[in-house]
């Protein structure tokens, strides 16, 4: 049977050079675990990640990290790479349509 575990994220905090991102885990039995993860300021700075998808890419390597360990990783403190963000880019990169998404309304016939 799977341990259950709820990942919640409880706020960040700005470096000279990382936002860190904080994440609290509790498991079963009142077990709990705070994790933090680090983006560096240059990857905001250079436009490779936004504000508001940090938190998401945090939670990803985050929930990854969970699962590659049984729920219990050897580190409390992860980097997020290169590859986390290009991961987390192509995972939420727009799609393209494949046409107009929208079609013109039938025209109304007349019933004279």
């Amino acid at each position: 049977m799977t341990e259950t575990v709820n990942v919640q994220y409880v706020g960040f905090q700005t470096k000279v050079l990382v936002r860190e991102y904080n994440f609290l885990v509790r498991r079963a039995l009142d077990e709990t675990s705070q994790f933090t993860l680090s983006i560096l300021n240059e990857a905001f700075n250079s436009r490779r990640v936004r504000y508001q998808d940090a938190p998401g890419i945090c939670s990803a390597r985050l929930h990854r990290e969970l699962a590659a360990f049984s729920n219990h990783p050897p580190q409390t403190h992860y980097q997020i790479s290169e590859a986390d963000l290009d991961e987390y880019r192509g995972a939420h990169a727009p799609r393209a349509a494949a046409g107009y998404p929208y079609s013109p309304k039938p025209k109304a016939s007349s019933l004279s």
